[in-house]
């Protein structure tokens, strides 16, 4: 394959070139490949949340390295969703690779604690601090660490890619300008059963700028979506405003939990975890949505 994009001479991304010309899936993949393989290293270690683009960038590591040679390693904390952790072993475990779990302490720092524009950067500094540690302790020194950012993320207020700038993280799938959508046609091609899951993001995603983060605020919000998921719906996102909570859904769902005959009581329970109101957001479900609340 070919790129329309022109590279540094580190063979990242130049974000200022022209963009790709169309490619098949089977392109797409062994672009993918070529360029984990071509970092130089044996060995690869996944930042492996266990959503649709850190699996798909499992995969293919797992094709350019083989099997043995990759780890996926899943980092817990209390910014993490509760019932994503055995999805990500069985995904693990489906390609075949070594999966490690590990204690993450992000809420701990005050610098992420206060929440400001900048969290996810703190965010991301501990996890990658945190997988140095785990290939030093068993005896990876030869190894890159790959991330699953993607070309999208280019479009959002992302400040946890500086951070794995810093630590030398590698992105095969933003290096090679890949889509989210892309990353899909390529996951439901390797057969992965993540290949359509919503949007993955920690629950810290959904408290506005400003407001400070805490285990239990944490708790509180992943009960309530624990909840509404309860009901049937996927994609959901409760939105901590303060005094308030904002129920954020997917376009086609929005009329069906308003018209849901639980959706009354539920309400009720979501309001008596801490909230003095709780209502469905008329605008949907918006990747990234609380950076509106950011003064940047």
């Amino acid at each position: 394959m070919s790129d329309a994009k022109a590279r540094s001479s580190d063979g990242r991304l130049d974000l200022s070139a022209e963009p790709f010309v169309h490619r098949s899936v089977e392109m797409i993949e062994e672009g993918v490949v070529r360029r984990i393989a071509g970092y130089g290293l044996p060995r690869a270690i996944v930042a492996f949340s266990g959503g649709v683009d850190s699996g798909t960038v499992l995969a293919l590591a797992a094709r350019a390295l083989g099997p043995p040679e990759v780890s996926a390693v899943t980092a817990v904390s209390p910014s993490y969703p509760s019932g994503e952790l055995e999805e990500a072993r069985e995904v693990a475990r489906s390609i075949g690779v070594e999966h490690r779990v590990v204690a993450t302490d992000e809420v701990g720092r005050e610098a992420y604690a206060r929440n400001d524009t900048m969290r996810c950067f703190h965010c991301k500094t501990e996890l990658y601090a945190t997988l140095e540690r785990v290939a030093e302790t068993h005896g990876s020194p030869a190894h890159v660490v790959l991330s699953g950012a993607n070309a999208d993320d280019l479009g959002d207020f992302r400040p946890g890619l500086l951070a794995a700038e810093g630590f030398g993280v590698r992105s095969p799938l933003l290096e090679e300008g890949i889509t989210k959508a892309e990353t899909r046609a390529m996951a439901r091609r390797l057969g992965l059963s993540v290949a359509d899951k919503p949007a993955l993001a920690c629950l810290s995603s959904r408290v506005a700028f400003g407001v400070r983060i805490t285990p239990d605020l944490l708790a509180r919000i992943d009960r309530a979506e624990q909840l509404i998921r309860g009901l049937g719906f996927e994609q959901v996102r409760v939105r901590h405003l303060g005094a308030d909570a904002s129920v954020e859904l997917i376009a086609d769902d929005i009329e069906r939990l308003a018209a849901h005959p639980q959706w009354m009581e539920l309400s009720t329970r979501i309001r008596q975890l801490g909230w003095a109101h709780v209502a469905i957001d008329p605008e949907g479900y918006r990747a990234g949505s609380m950076n509106a609340t950011a003064d940047r």
